[in-house]
């Protein structure tokens, strides 16, 4: 008797952990309008059972387990957003030093991104110039810089892009 209690116990502890979820908080995410907020549930409702809400620059995002929640954070980022992850450590910056570059993958939906984007990317030491525009996925920059300054100002910024 006293192994189908514990069997019994154990397979419904077995379904409580089976069930779940994983949230993960992100802060410092780009999200001046609707399409922004818009854009950010997409990605991460792309994910099969994982969803998303943006509140201001906060997104919280739950999944049903650890592997939903990084597949749906590499959506948000592929979307073109990036934040600081409550909890975890910032990556390393690359020294690369780069002559010009692509930035491919970014959200730029209105004018107010490309504001906040063109601000980001020109106070790299070292940008001369970027050409970004309204409703582009990916724009130039010019000068002499390091890619991890790059995308550390891109990421403060609350965006996400793969330099090229």
């Amino acid at each position: 008797m006293k192994n189908i209690f514990f069997a019994t116990a154990l397979l419904a502890a077995s379904a409580l952990v089976a069930h779940a979820e994983t949230t993960v908080v992100v802060n410092g995410v780009h999200n001046c309008c609707k399409s922004c907020a818009n854009a950010i549930t997409k990605a991460v409702g792309s994910v099969k059972g994982a969803s998303a809400t943006a509140d201001g620059d906060t997104v919280t995002i739950t999944a049903k387990n650890e592997s939903g929640a990084k597949k749906a954070l590499a959506a948000l980022q592929d979307a073109g957003f990036s934040g600081e992850i409550e909890g975890s450590e910032p990556a390393t910056a690359s020294d690369k030093v780069l002559k010009g570059a692509t930035v491919e993958g970014v959200h730029l939906c209105c004018g107010k991104c490309v504001k906040a984007m063109t601000a980001a990317v020109t106070s790299v030491p070292g940008v001369t110039a970027a050409q970004i525009e309204n409703k582009a996925t990916s724009f130039t920059v010019e000068g002499e810089f390091k890619e991890g300054d790059l995308i550390a100002a891109m990421n403060k910024a609350g965006f996400h892009g793969k330099v090229k």
